[in-house]
């Protein structure tokens, strides 16, 4: 069992911060999400976790609240290593306040008494030792929102670089410029949740609509591989108008972005919405192709949605990578390409040196 925390002893597990824009007495702005938190001194940031001490702003370092070893299509990433493992590891807190979180244990620590202050000291190099023993070729910060603890992030990727470990971040895409900048150095991988395309909702979610599409689009641009995730919530983000929105919106940034319709289940505050009938994922799935979107899945619903979680080459129409779930019943890519048309799949597909394909 780990320790429970007290809030002394959870800010006593920071170090000074490297995001941030100093301001007049004491005062400061901190840069890890898109709120841009103005803090007076004694004050905390939206997430809860970082906050300004006399001055200067301390951020959560050198521990974990949950550390678990998954299959890299669970995060999902579907092209990325398929069949490989990914250690994933998270912190405490979040910028957002979403009512059907499935992580809410660890991401509304100090938000929500039912919420956990449990962690357990950890270092970049027993994280790395970790995925190195168990075979894993990526390191995943998930569980809570990982660019509000980018700095811990950096540092356990800095080691990771030097295991030849692809590194990657799951994220609600609430950036800034200044965030994507420091971690671009040591990332690949970026899995972001649109979750849905109204500017009210997301304000009761907790962030800004604009800045997640913004961060969307300097994600891509950057050059990380970016996957998009959309959890498809019965009567909140389920109409034609919306889902087709959303796969525009994707389109307009790349169409070889894959984007994971995923299937709700009931959850936190939302216990009695029930889950997303198989129907819905489908529509949504064809309202991406409609877009012109080349890879879109279906998700949580395996073995249901046809041949909608496997990866199918768009030149040919050769099914190329063929999964249940989150497992890879085969895999028939070629140096990231198809066997029968030679057309480049975009995608992460033999390790941190490889970059991304050129789409043919």
């Amino acid at each position: 069992m780990l320790p429970t925390l007290t809030l002394t002893d959870l800010d006593a597990k920071t170090r000074p911060g490297d995001l941030f824009l100093p301001l007049d007495d004491g005062k400061l702005i901190c840069t890890a999400c898109g709120h841009r938190c103005t803090l007076k001194p004694g004050q905390r940031g939206v997430c809860k976790v970082r906050y300004n001490l006399d001055g200067h702003l301390l951020v959560p370092f050198a521990y974990t609240a949950g550390v678990q070893n998954d299959p890299i299509e669970k995060k999902p990433f579907f092209h990325v290593l398929p069949g490989s493992e990914a250690l994933s590891f998270g912190m405490l807190g979040c910028d957002f306040r979403c009512a059907y979180c499935q992580n809410w244990f660890t991401s509304q620590t100090l938000r929500d008494d039912r919420a956990t202050q449990s962690s357990r000291p950890t270092t970049p190099g027993e994280l790395c030792d970790l995925a190195v023993r168990h075979g894993s070729k990526t390191l995943v910060s998930t569980y809570n929102e990982p660019l509000i603890t980018s700095e811990w992030a950096v540092e356990v990727f800095k080691e990771a670089r030097t295991r030849g470990l692809v590194t990657g971040y799951v994220s609600n895409g609430h950036g800034t410029p200044e965030v994507l900048d420091y971690v671009r150095p040591w990332l690949d991988l970026f899995k972001i949740d649109l979750k849905c395309y109204d500017d009210k909702k997301y304000k009761l979610l907790g962030g800004n609509f604009h800045e997640v599409l913004d961060t969307i689009r300097q994600v891509h641009a950057m050059g990380f591989w970016t996957e998009i995730v959309t959890l498809v919530i019965p009567g909140y983000n389920d109409s034609d108008q919306e889902l087709n929105a959303i796969a525009e919106f994707i389109a307009s940034v790349s169409l070889d972005i894959p984007w994971h319709v995923t299937a709700f289940h009931p959850d936190y505050k939302m216990g009695d919405t029930g889950r997303t009938p198989v129907e819905t994922l489908q529509r949504a799935r064809s309202m991406g192709h409609a877009a012109g979107l080349r890879y879109v899945y279906a998700g949580n619903r395996p073995g249901e949605v046809g041949d909608s979680e496997n990866t199918v080459c768009p030149g040919c129409g050769k099914t190329l990578v063929t999964r249940y779930g989150f497992k890879v019943l085969d895999n028939g890519l070629v140096d990231g390409a198809c066997p029968d048309c030679g057309k480049r799949i975009p995608g992460r597909w033999t390790g941190v040196d490889a970059g991304t394909a050129p789409a043919a």
